[in-house]
């Protein structure tokens, strides 16, 4: 397997590294529920959570227990040595001596390799501040194929919060190993920044930006909205300049194909409404469920399990 040990970032991972953990996945969500529980058996998830969190902490300890395995951890940092001084790579080296394998979120960009690189046992990244979350990509990506089929040739569009969001960072990294188009729609102020760009330059992706969902909303295969993350802004004048920039609802996509897929990580504040939940496009809450299958397959993958 040509993972390696940890799971930290997407930009590094080959189009061979991506199917792997989806074929993984695909072959874990289709096996009966018992033989998914031998898999893990015996085996340790520490779970360690410095940033709230719902879907990604409940879909990892939904995967260990699903696979067998058991697992421990905090939700809320003030309730660990944290709160004593305690630093990042000491907190990871002590949950590595309980454990087999640990999943992290943290508020700091490049908080996960941190911790990765002060222990033995495989880390995966939960989400590292505005910087990546590798395994969402992952569940993106498996919505997306178990939708077309396939994830070449899809004209893809992220839109909202592209500055500060780490989904969509680490989505578009992942997506220039499959030929396509990718849309960035944003308020100026929230642009895609400019690393990810060149990337995408660098391996020969097209990509437009526009700040109008209408100008483009016919061409799309998949709309990927994401909130404006308040948590992220240096001060609330700035947030509110631009909280209400984008609101799609299902008046929105009255042009848009009818195969067209409207995606979310999740939790939506005002940015999507709930009108769009009753239309044949919303794909979100399957988006979420598939977190488990994919994290099933990053954790045996990781530990080397025989599947």
């Amino acid at each position: 397997m040509a993972l390696g040990k940890d799971f930290i970032s997407v930009k590094n991972l080959s189009r061979e590294d991506i199917e792997l953990v989806l074929d993984t996945a695909k072959k874990i969500e289709e096996m009966p529920r018992e033989k998914q529980a031998e898999i893990a058996k015996n085996k340790i998830l520490a779970a360690l959570f410095f940033e709230p969190s719902t879907r990604t902490r409940l879909s990892f300890e939904s995967a260990m227990l699903r696979l067998g395995g058991g697992v421990i951890g905090f939700a809320d940092p003030s309730m660990s040595s944290v709160k004593k001084g305690e630093t990042l790579a000491d907190t990871a080296r002590m949950a590595a001596g309980y454990s087999d394998i640990i999943a992290m979120r943290h508020p700091e960009a490049g908080s996960a390799k941190i911790a990765a690189d002060a222990v033995d046992v495989p880390v995966i990244n939960g989400g590292d501040g505005s910087n990546q979350h590798p395994t969402q990509t992952m569940l993106d990506l498996y919505t997306i194929r178990k939708e077309f089929g396939k994830l070449d040739g899809l004209n893809i569009a992220l839109l909202g919060d592209l500055k500060y969001g780490r989904t969509v960072h680490s989505l578009s990294y992942a997506l220039a190993q499959f030929p396509g188009k990718q849309y960035f729609i944003s308020h100026e102020s929230l642009a895609m920044p400019e690393e990810y760009k060149e990337y995408l330059k660098e391996h020969g992706v097209e990509f437009v930006e526009t700040g109008e969902l209408s100008s483009v909303v016919s061409e799309l295969d998949v709309l990927y909205c994401t909130r404006v993350q308040k948590e992220r802004f240096p001060n609330e004048e700035e947030y509110n300049k631009v909280k209400d920039a984008f609101i799609v609802g299902a008046d929105s996509l009255k042009e848009a194909k009818d195969s067209l897929i409207v995606m979310h990580p999740l939790p939506r504040v005002n940015e999507l409404l709930e009108d769009v939940d009753a239309t044949p496009h919303a794909r979100y809450f399957q988006q979420a469920k598939n977190g488990v299958p994919v994290r099933q397959a990053l954790i045996s993958l990781l530990l080397k399990l025989k599947i």
